[in-house]
């Protein structure tokens, strides 16, 4: 008999089972749904985005909502990047526990992360940046095990970076930049290994840069730029063979630049201005950066020559040595490397000869400089008449406060789009090119503190986009043109200290 008892319990064992299972699936359904519905209910504001959201309808076919293939009617990935919404967001949604992708970017949430965020043990993305968070990290995204990448940048978070974090050993890419978090960068984010992208930008950290980061061997990002950092660059930060960017300006930062850091074959970006860093710079400089295409070092206290070497970074685009120490002329090979912008003011540059200005003739070849900027230098001597074959693309020439003479060149007004134009406080002296009245797009003029003689040339009045103009101290006499009279963008303009007369017509 008992085959015949076993046989026959076992319709009834199977009908519990499915009644069972029903039930689990109906309350994970309805913990999904509550969590969901929660979320909508803590917003002030939400765009017509969530108008799909309405409970007659499956939430699985929700706006954002993608529910799992393998678990029937769970919320797997919720996406509501930038869907106009406004409020807090729902503690509820730690009960999203089969959530492995949550993305509230590019919203307006307000108050604290919540702490059953850390019950999500799935989690692999996390995406609150561009918002209005407050308070601190909270501790339990620490038991985040799968997480990998995480953004909460651009709110208002505060505290440090909490400690449970390090158990986060997935984490690829990390981004914590444009808050308010304070106190040291901890040791312990160099046993992250995995990580390939770290930005800590824009917040009040304290303290030295870990040298522990030069081991996370698998980075290629890393910005720590606008901080409260002091010390030295760590040489170890000069092993990270895969690092392609390395942003650490505006901070206290003090020492030298470790030589290893010229020497990573990867790096297309180094961001150093603003700091305290001094000494010279490499003598190879340029040599083991062959990706190099922003170099930018300005505001420290470097001195010594430019390094012809810098000619064999042959990619480079952006070039800003401005505020050093840096004396010398500039080799001509540096204008070969066409950098879009070469920024070298503020130094003690100098020319006293033609061929000190073969750096300006090398850049003639170039096709798409926008910028040269050279004003606060000791460069001397006339200014070449090569000037005129620049990129026709020039939209900034600034050589004020140096001590060049001579006339300015005619080749000045051939430059279609150019945006400004800074020749004050140099030894020029002759007459105003009249073409400069070709520089149609021209805003901002400075021909002060200089010999320059002869009358306004009338042609002025066609830059009808100038918004500052000034010709102070100078030798200039005469009326001023009628037709200035059509400058109606101009706001500052300054004609003192000249045989000048008659009013200005607007």
């Amino acid at each position: 008999m008992l085959p015949v008892i076993k046989f026959a319990l076992l319709p009834s064992v199977l009908i519990l089972a499915s009644a069972s299972s029903f039930r689990a699936l109906a309350s994970s359904n309805k913990t999904d749904l509550d969590a969901l519905i929660a979320l909508k209910a803590g917003l002030s504001r939400h765009s017509d985005a969530l108008d799909s959201w309405n409970i007659t309808a499956d939430f699985c076919q929700w706006h954002g909502v993608i529910c799992s293939l393998n678990h029937k009617q769970r919320v797997s990935a919720l996406n509501l990047s930038s869907a106009g919404l406004r409020g807090y967001v729902a503690p509820s949604l730690g009960n999203l526990t089969y959530l492995r992708s949550l993305d509230l970017s590019y919203n307006l949430f307000h108050g604290e992360i919540p702490w059953t965020i850390g019950q999500l043990s799935q989690m692999s993305y996390l995406d609150l940046s561009n918002n209005l968070l407050q308070g601190e990290i909270p501790w339990t995204i620490g038991q985040l095990r799968q997480l990998s990448h995480l953004y909460l940048s651009n709110n208002s978070i505060e505290g440090g970076i909490m400690y449970g974090l390090r158990n986060c050993t997935r984490l690829v890419s990390i981004k914590l930049d444009l808050n308010k978090l304070h106190q040291e960068i901890p040791d312990w984010l160099g046993g992250l290994s995995r990580i390939e992208v770290m930005s800590l930008g824009k917040n009040k950290f304290t303290g030295i840069i870990p040298p522990s980061l030069g081991n996370l061997s698998s980075l290629r990002i890393l910005n720590i730029n606008d901080n409260q950092l002091s010390g030295p660059i760590p040489e170890s930060l000069g092993r990270i063979s895969k690092l392609e960017k390395l942003g650490l300006q505006v901070n206290h930062l003090s020492g030298t630049i470790p030589r290893t850091v010229f020497n990573m074959s990867s790096l297309a970006h180094i961001g150093l201005q603003m700091n305290e860093l001094s000494g010279t710079l490499p003598s190879d400089l340029g040599n083991g950066l062959p990706k190099i295409d922003h170099l930018i070092l300005a505001s420290n206290h470097f001195t010594r020559r430019v390094a012809s070497s810098l000619a064999n970074a042959t990619t480079i685009q952006s070039l800003d040595l401005f505020g050093n120490k840096l004396i010398g002329s500039v080799a001509p090979e540096i204008g070969a490397l066409c950098p879009n912008f070469p920024i070298l003011k503020g130094n003690q540059l100098k020319s006293s000869t033609a061929q000190d200005w073969g750096f300006i003739t090398s850049l003639t070849t170039c096709t798409s400089v926008n910028g040269v900027i050279l004003r606060h230098n000791r460069f001397s001597g006339v200014l070449p008449s090569s000037i005129a074959n620049l990129s026709r693309q020039l939209e900034f020439f600034d050589i004020s406060f140096n001590e060049i003479y001579g006339k300015i060149p005619v080749g000045i007004g051939y430059f279609p789009y150019l945006i400004k134009l800074g020749l004050s406080s140099n030894r020029f002296t002759g007459a105003i090119p009249d073409n400069i009245g070709n520089l149609k797009m021209l805003q901002w003029l400075t021909l002060d503190n200089s010999r320059i003689s002869g009358t306004m040339p009338s042609s002025l009045g066609n830059l009808t986009q100038l918004e500052d103009l000034s010709v102070a101290n100078n030798v200039l006499q005469g009326y001023l043109p009628a037709n200035l009279g059509n400058l109606q963008r101009l706001v500052d303009a300054n004609f003192s200290n000249n045989a000048l007369s008659g009013p200005l017509h607007r």
